[in-house]
């Protein structure tokens, strides 16, 4: 396990900047400190969690994806995502509402070290394709967490009492733009790792490509994407169409991987 003391530090320093952006946030200052160091100050910690992550998933010329790895990893690009889309975008709100649920997620495999090794034997075709698969599901995770808070967004026009974290939201437009940019990314990959569990399966797994659940899923995911994507570029497909099947395509991807990793780890204990 990574020395201990540095989860510590990770905690501490997002959890120091989750204090600074929520006061912030209830003066009304939040994007000011967003633009200044304070904001600049988020790479102290995603460099620290990212490091952790980097020496969790590698173990012994091996991959590592327990679930509580998934999720500290999910959390981790969500807010990398944010903090370099605030150079474009005010996302102040935003990183107020997910820094502290990074502190906590980042030091989620301390509390639970338990290591999920993947059985197959290793080789960089494997690694390339694991890696894919993770970074598109994390991403489409962070897509539809965005999504879900766009619909909050839709829904406070027509309610005066909402929570304070959702006053300054940005505004849906701005929203959408950052939604189909992640998907666009989440979707290339996922593309890339579907090919290539098609193409090089012998390499990868030591066996044909079998049409097994976990495929059906993904390539029923890959194909919502692919139509959101089409309907977005083409008939301008927007708001609740595109939260609709952000959420569609992400329900097929928990079935896939979250679903099976929980079955797995947290019920037959394996």
């Amino acid at each position: 396990m990574s020395n201990p003391v540095l989860y510590l530090m990770t905690f501490l320093s997002y959890g120091v900047l989750a204090v600074l952006f929520w006061r912030a946030q209830l003066s009304g200052q939040a994007e000011t400190a967003n633009r200044s160091y304070i904001g600049h100050a988020i790479a102290v910690p995603l460099a620290l969690h990212g490091y952790l992550l980097y020496q969790n998933l590698f173990i012994f010329d091996s991959l590592n994806i327990g679930l509580v790895y998934s999720l500290s990893l999910i959390l981790w690009l969500t807010v990398l995502v944010y903090w370099l889309a605030r150079l474009f975008y005010s996302l102040a709100s935003l990183q107020t509402l997910f820094l502290p649920i990074a502190a906590l997620a980042a030091v989620l495999p301390a509390i639970f070290p338990e290591v999920h090794r993947l059985e197959q034997p290793t080789s960089w075709a494997f690694n390339a394709h694991v890696l894919a698969a993770m970074l598109a599901y994390s991403l489409f995770t962070i897509a539809a967490f965005h999504a879900g808070l766009m619909s909050l967004v839709e829904k406070r026009l027509h309610h005066a009492m909402i929570p304070t974290v959702l006053k300054n939201l940005p505004p849906l437009m701005t929203m959408e733009k950052i939604l189909f940019r992640i998907i666009a990314v989440g979707w290339a990959l996922l593309t890339v790792t579907l090919l290539s569990g098609i193409v090089f399966s012998e390499e990868i797994f030591g066996r044909a490509w079998q049409l097994n659940h976990k495929n059906i899923f993904g390539l029923l995911s890959w194909v919502i994407y692919s139509t959101l994507l089409l309907g977005h570029l083409l008939k301008g497909w927007r708001g609740k169409t595109a939260v609709r099947w952000t959420m569609g395509g992400f329900t097929f991807l928990i079935l896939a991987y979250l679903g099976t990793e929980f079955v797995l780890e947290v019920i037959l204990h394996r």
